[in-house]
C-alpha cells in the first residue's frame, strides 16, 4: 500500500508529458486521417500517352490514334528521343507509342507489324498497355474475317466503345476502416513513449539512494516490491489504454462499435500490456533521469517508423520490414493493416491476427523474465 501511494504522488507530477504525447496523437493522427481519406467510387484513370506516328494519319492508324485519344492524355512533345526519355524520367509521359511506316498497309494485307513502346512500367503505363493491347485484340480478331477497311474500322469501334459496369460489392467502410488504422498505428508512439516516459520517471524517484537501500534491507521480497510497482505502474498504463480508446470512439464514430472495431481496440490492449513490461524493463535498467528522454525516441520514435505507424508498411523497403520483425510493434500494427480490409470475421480469418497478438504477448513475458533477472541481481547495497 505504502509503495502504491507513493507511486500515485509522483505520477500526478507526469501529467503535463501524458497531455503532451495525448495532444501528438490527436494532431498527427487527425491530420493524417483526412490525408488518407478515400472513396469506394470506381474511378477511371487515364494515362499519359506520346504517340510517335511514322505513318500516315488515316484509316486503321487513323483509328488507333483516335481511340487513345479518346482514353487517354495525349502528350505533345518534341520528337527526340532525348526528349523523349527526359519526359518518360520525370513522369511527364507513362507511356510512348511507336507506330511504324506502313502500319496501315501491313494490317490491311494481314500482317502483324511490330509496335514498339517505351514505358514508365508504373500503374498508369500498365493501364496504356491494356489499352494497346485491347485494340490490337479486338483488330486481329475481326482483320481475319472483314476485307473493307471501313468495315473493319466501324466494328472496332463499335466493340471498343462498349463499357463495362463496374460495381463495388464489398459491405466493408474501408474509408473508415483505414482511419480506424491511422489512428491506432499513431497510438503505437503515443502509448509506448507514455508509458516509457511516466513509468521510467516513476521508477527512477523509487530509485533514490536512501529509498533503494530501505527497500534493500527491508523484509520485502525483490519479487513482491516488483509486484507492487508492476500493479500500480498497470492500472496507469490500462487508465492511458482506456483515455486513448475513448478518444477514438468521439474522433472515429460508430465504426467503432463493428467487430473490426472492437478487434482494434483488443489488439490495442495487448500492445499496452507489451509497452508498460518494455518501460518496465527500461525503468530498472536505466538510473539517469536525464537519458529518458534520449530512450523515447530510440524506442518509442524509432519503431514507430521502422514498423509503419508513420508510413504505410506497403512503402516501406523491405529490409527495413526484415528488421521490424524483432520488434513487438511490428505485429501490432500489421493487425491494424489487415483489418482495414477484413470483410467476414470467423476463425480462418481471424487466425492470422491472434497469432500476431500471442507473439507480441511472448515479447512480453521475455521482457517481464529479463526485468525480473536485472532486479535481482541489482538488490545489493554498494559500499
Amino acid at each position: 500500500m505504502i509503495v502504491f501511494k507513493t507511486y500515485t504522488k509522483v505520477l500526478k507530477a507526469c501529467f503535463a508529458s501524458i497531455i503532451m504525447y495525448t495532444v501528438i496523437l490527436i494532431a498527427f493522427g487527425g491530420l493524417n486521417m483526412k490525408t488518407s481519406d478515400t472513396s469506394t467510387n470506381f474511378v477511371s484513370s487515364k494515362p499519359d500517352v506520346l504517340i510517335i506516328n511514322n505513318d500516315e494519319e488515316k484509316g486503321i492508324t487513323k483509328s488507333l490514334i483516335k481511340y487513345f485519344e479518346k482514353n487517354s492524355n495525349i502528350k505533345d512533345i518534341q520528337k527526340s528521343e532525348d526528349k523523349i526519355n527526359d519526359a518518360l524520367f520525370y513522369r511527364d509521359v507513362n507511356y510512348v507509342i511507336y507506330i511504324p511506316e506502313n502500319f496501315r498497309e501491313d494490317i490491311l494485307n494481314n500482317k502483324k507489324p511490330e509496335i514498339k513502346i517505351k514505358s514508365t512500367e508504373d500503374y498508369n503505363a500498365s493501364l496504356a498497355e491494356i489499352l494497346l493491347n485491347r485494340y490490337l485484340e479486338v483488330l486481329n480478331i475481326y482483320n481475319d474475317e472483314i476485307d473493307s477497311e471501313k468495315e473493319l474500322i466501324e466494328k472496332i469501334e463499335e466493340t471498343l466503345s462498349k463499357n463495362t459496369k463496374v460495381e463495388i460489392t464489398s459491405k466493408v467502410d474501408n474509408e473508415s476502416l483505414s482511419k480506424v488504422a491511422v489512428y491506432y498505428n499513431f497510438a503505437n508512439y503515443s502509448l509506448l513513449a507514455g508509458c516509457v516516459y511516466v513509468i521510467c520517471l516513476i521508477l527512477s524517484s523509487f530509485k533514490d539512494e536512501k529509498i533503494r537501500k530501505r527497500t534493500t534491507i527491508s523484509s520485502m521480497d525483490y519479487k513482491k516490491y516488483n509486484r507492487y510497482l508492476l500493479l500500480s505502474n498497470s492500472i496507469f498504463a490500462i487508465v492511458l489504454w482506456l483515455f486513448y480508446v475513448l478518444l477514438s470512439f468521439i474522433l472515429l464514430g460508430k465504426i467503432m462499435f463493428t467487430i473490426n472495431g472492437l478487434i482494434y481496440i483488443l489488439n490495442s490492449l495487448v500492445f499496452t500490456i507489451c509497452a508498460l513490461s518494455i518501460a518496465f524493463l527500461i525503468g530498472n535498467v536505466v538510473t539517469n533521469k536525464n537519458a529518458i528522454s534520449g530512450l523515447i525516441n530510440v524506442i518509442a520514435l524509432g519503431s514507430s517508423f521502422l514498423c509503419g505507424a508513420f508510413v504505410p508498411m506497403s512503402m516501406l523497403p523491405d529490409i527495413v520490414l526484415k528488421i521490424a520483425h524483432v520488434l513487438p510493434s511490428y505485429y501490432y500494427i500489421k493487425n491494424n493493416e489487415i483489418l482495414t480490409n477484413l470483410e467476414i470475421t470467423n476463425i480462418e480469418v481471424l487466425k492470422p491476427i491472434f497469432i500476431n497478438m500471442l507473439i507480441v504477448l511472448i515479447f512480453t513475458i521475455i521482457f517481464i523474465i529479463i526485468t525480473n533477472i536485472v532486479s535481482k541481481n541489482k538488490r545489493t547495497i554498494k559500499d
